[in-house]
Formats: structure tokens, C-alpha cells, sequence
């Protein structure tokens, strides 16, 4: 008896040990940070780096299959110098992602470096067509902009195109036709950082000694299109139903009335939403990652050393939790100009039997 219940403990735990969710080397970089990636139905792998401090190199990137990562669409968009025009260039992206339509959208903040404000035309959103690798379409942002906006991160769904501002707080919506839009729920508890953020035990710090803060960051869609979830950097994690974020008639303080504290965050690098409902959030604190289920509950899917400051997630066609780990707060902007980065960076991703959602 005894014999029997020890085999069936070590079978169990090498049940247990071959089922624990592993973590898949995917790509690195030896000489920039990245923070996000995205990628095709076909296989497709596409990255964005931020350069926050306006160091040379690529801004958005493909992976192909030497493991080399090429400039794209082209070298033409990826080589703004200063003074030239920002229309036609990348200035600093700051994220991308395989949209609805099959497109890579793409948000360029128009701003040189960080703490500088953006350049007139050089905040947009630029589509790039996948299938000729040819831009289709340039958003400019001007019209919604305000000085210290950082136009962070979007979604598509619908008609609506929606986008964080993590320096000016508050939201943005866009007509998806006309470009045109309007900003909510300005200076709001939900979209204005509440605390310091937080990074491997660790609050993150300018060169000039202050505290990092940055306002609206994340942001998510279910897929029923009912819910719109967002937040600083820092958290919570907040939530409105569309139809009223939609809605150009409500007042300031009917819209607000709306918004609910969903879910306490810790500082987080990135999400990602699937097909379920579920939000898969980084928490860059303790190097793991969380799986939000619709009903608010969450539960851990992976801590691991390697995963250091997991940033903008995305979940592929089969099933893989796609994960850049970019090191960012170990940045010499954040290190008293001394950077602490060990490269290379890398990609990784882990299976957790999502089914994709794109918005």
C-alpha cells in the first residue's frame, strides 16, 4: 500500500511538472530594449521598440526567420533624423498590433524622447498593410493632442478607434472613418496615476529623482464589445460599459458616474485580452503573470525570473500567451543614467489555450 501511494505521488508530480506552463524562447535583441510584440495568422512576428531615450536603431521591427530583425515597413520609416519632416517617419513608437482587419496598427507618440513633448504631425497612428507591407493609412493626432500627451496604446472595435493618453490623463476615442475624435474622462481617478510604480522590489526613479508616474496605459475590449476596460500604469484596473464611453451626449460627470473600480492592479507592463473574456496582466513587481476572469476572480499562470518587465502582451492563433520581456525599468532613465540592462532581451511565449481576440 504504501509502494502504491508513493508511485502515485510521483506520478502525479511528474504529471504536475510536465503540465506547469513553460516558457518558449522566441526572439532576442542584443542591442535594443522592446516593448511589444504582435503577430500574423501566418507566423509573421513583429516588434516595437520604444527608444526612450532617442538613441538610434529601429523603431518597429519584423522578426524573420534567421532570427534577424529588419526595419519595417521599410528603412525610410524608421530613420527620422531631427529636423526632418514627421509625417512619413516613425518618431518613437510606443506599441503595435495585428487589428481586426488583419492590418498592423501602429501608435507613434511624435515625441524625440522621453519627457519631451510630441512634434506637430509627429503623433499618429500609422496602418501598415501585412499583405503588400505598404502604408495604408496615417491618422495624425494633433487634433486630440495636448501638450504633454503621450498618445500609449489602442484598440480597434467597431467604428471606434480607442487610445490611452499616459501624460495628459484621460481617454480617446476616434471615429475609425473620419479620424476625428474626442477625449473623456480627463484627469479622472481611473486614467490619473495613483502611486508610485514598482518595479523587481524597487520604486522606479527619473535622473532628476523623482518618482516614475504614468496615467492611462492599458486598456482592453471584451469581446462582446460591452465592457471597456483601462488604467495607469500603477492600477487599479477600472471599467465602463461602451455604450456610455461612446456616447458624445453624456456630460463629464454622467460618464464618470459610469466607471467602475474593476480589479487592484500592481504596477503592470502590459495586458492582453482573449476570446473568453479572460485579461492576462504583467505584474513587473514579482515577475509573473495573472489571468483576470470575467468575474473579477484572478489566478497566477506563470512566476518567473525571466520575465522581467513583461511588457504589452498578445495572444496568438494557437493558443500562446506571447510575452516581450524588455527590461525597461532597468533603463538608464530609470538608473540614474546608468543603465542596468543585460541583454540580450527576449521574447517569449507560453501556452495557455487562449482563443485569440484582435482589437
Amino acid at each position: 500500500m504504501k509502494i502504491l501511494v508513493l508511485i502515485t505521488v510521483l506520478f502525479g508530480s511528474a504529471v504536475m511538472a510536465q503540465t506547469k506552463p513553460q516558457l518558449i524562447s522566441v526572439a532576442s535583441s542584443s542591442t535594443q530594449v522592446w516593448n511589444g510584440v504582435t503577430t500574423t495568422s501566418n507566423g509573421r512576428i513583429f516588434v516595437c521598440f520604444p527608444r526612450l531615450e532617442g538613441e538610434s536603431g529601429v523603431s518597429i521591427g519584423e522578426v524573420v526567420k534567421n532570427g534577424n530583425i529588419i526595419p519595417y515597413p521599410s528603412k525610410s520609416w524608421n530613420n527620422w533624423a531631427k529636423g526632418e519632416a514627421t509625417a512619413q517617419k516613425f518618431i518613437r513608437t510606443n506599441s503595435l498590433r495585428i487589428g481586426p482587419d488583419g492590418n498592423l496598427w501602429v501608435m507613434d507618440t511624435g515625441s524625440p524622447k522621453l519627457g519631451e513633448q510630441a512634434l506637430p504631425g509627429g503623433a499618429k497612428i500609422v496602418v501598415i498593410s501585412v499583405k503588400s507591407n505598404q502604408v495604408i493609412r496615417t491618422i495624425p493626432m494633433d487634433g486630440v493632442m495636448k501638450p504633454n500627451s503621450f498618445m500609449d496604446d489602442l484598440r480597434i472595435y467597431g467604428s471606434h478607434i480607442y487610445i490611452t493618453d499616459a501624460g495628459e490623463p484621460g481617454l480617446v476615442i476616434l471615429d475609425k472613418q473620419t479620424g476625428k475624435g474626442r477625449r473623456v474622462l480627463e484627469k479622472h481617478w481611473s486614467t490619473t496615476d495613483s502611486k508610485a510604480l514598482v518595479a523587481e522590489g524597487k520604486v522606479i526613479h527619473l535622473k532628476n529623482g523623482r518618482e516614475l508616474r504614468v496615467n492611462a496605459d492599458q486598456l482592453e475590449i471584451s469581446p462582446d464589445g460591452k465592457y471597456f476596460y483601462f488604467q495607469p500604469v500603477s492600477g487599479p484596473l477600472a471599467r465602463v460599459e461602451t455604450t456610455y464611453l461612446n456616447d458624445a451626449k453624456l456630460s463629464a460627470a454622467q460618464l464618470a458616474g459610469h466607471v467602475t473600480k474593476y480589479y487592484t492592479s500592481p504596477t503592470t507592463g502590459g495586458t492582453a485580452m482573449d476570446a473568453d473574456g479572460n485579461i492576462y496582466l504583467s505584474d513587473v513587481d514579482h515577475l509573473r503573470i495573472i489571468k483576470i476572469k470575467p468575474n473579477g476572480t484572478s489566478e497566477l499562470i506563470i512566476e518567473d525570473k525571466r520575465l522581467l518587465w513583461a511588457d504589452a502582451l498578445w495572444i496568438d492563433d494557437k493558443g500562446f500567451l506571447w510575452i516581450p520581456a524588455g527590461q525597461v525599468n532597468r533603463l538608464a532613465a530609470f538608473q540614474n543614467g546608468q543603465s542596468r540592462v543585460k541583454f540580450p532581451v527576449y521574447i517569449y511565449k507560453l501556452q495557455v489555450h487562449a482563443r485569440a481576440f484582435k482589437s
